[in-house]
């Protein structure tokens, strides 16, 4: 794995959480210690995209960085417990699809 996708990966994982930690927290009535520390992730996905970006171009890094939709949908539905439709898991898979297509 090259070090532009070990960023992708760093990039997606800690938007995921960021936003997990952000949704999880507001539910229940802004947790303390959810809220500050989804700032942090929400920081090293900020760092790691700038560090992507020194070493592929912006158009890779943007679109490949777009499969966080994909994981936060799965997220979504089995840890967040939320309704998710036909037409948002259609998205997905054509997010998922694109981002293949960047892989190759």
């Amino acid at each position: 794995m090259t070090q532009a996708w070990l960023l992708v990966a760093s990039v997606v994982l800690s938007t995921v959480v960021c936003d997990l930690l952000q949704s999880h927290g507001m539910r229940r009535g802004g947790r303390a210690w959810k809220l500050p520390l989804s700032v942090v992730f929400m920081a090293v996905s900020f760092f790691s995209f700038m560090q992507l970006l020194k070493v592929a171009e912006m158009s890779f890094a943007v679109p490949a960085t777009a499969s966080s939709i994909v994981l936060e949908t799965i997220c979504a539905r089995w840890i967040l417990k939320e309704a998710v439709g036909l037409r948002r898991w259609g998205g997905a898979l054509l997010v998922a699809a694109g981002v293949a297509l960047l892989a190759h």
